[in-house]
């Protein structure tokens, strides 16, 4: 791309004081970078993104609210996690975590474990054990 054409469309970096960094060819054929407030077509992607992840953060509060969820489950898709990368995060295997995620499970962990949930999530114990999703 030359330096010229890279987009500088309205997007969501733009209203975040954000820019994208491109390689791009400047009028000499040399290898530069410029910089992009965005484009259309990634914009709309990124949009569908967030909603899709919203959609499913709101799914989860609602799951832990219904009490057919633990709150690993909230935290965990707000952090934008899943399964695999919190058991890394954590240090256990993937299929307790997921065990985890149930409530009458969740109801009795240690508070050793509990503890490396929260340092995952960046909140308190405290925060873990009481979130209701309300």
């Amino acid at each position: 791309m030359k330096k010229e054409e890279v987009p500088q469309e309205k997007s969501a970096l733009e209203s975040a004081n954000m820019t994208d960094l491109y390689y791009v060819t400047d009028e000499n054929g040399n290898y530069t970078t410029a910089r992009s407030t965005g484009w259309d077509a990634k914009a709309k992607a990124l949009e569908e993104s967030m909603e899709l992840i919203n959609e499913r953060v709101n799914a989860a509060k609602t799951a832990v609210a219904n009490g057919t969820a633990s709150p690993i489950v909230y935290f965990m898709e707000h952090s934008k996690m899943d399964y695999s990368i919190l058991a890394s995060y954590v240090g256990i295997w993937t299929l307790f975590v997921k065990q985890h995620a149930k409530p009458g499970k969740f109801k009795k962990l240690s508070e050793k474990t509990l503890q490396k949930y929260a340092d995952a999530f960046g909140i308190t114990v405290e925060e873990l054990k009481n979130f209701d999703g309300k």
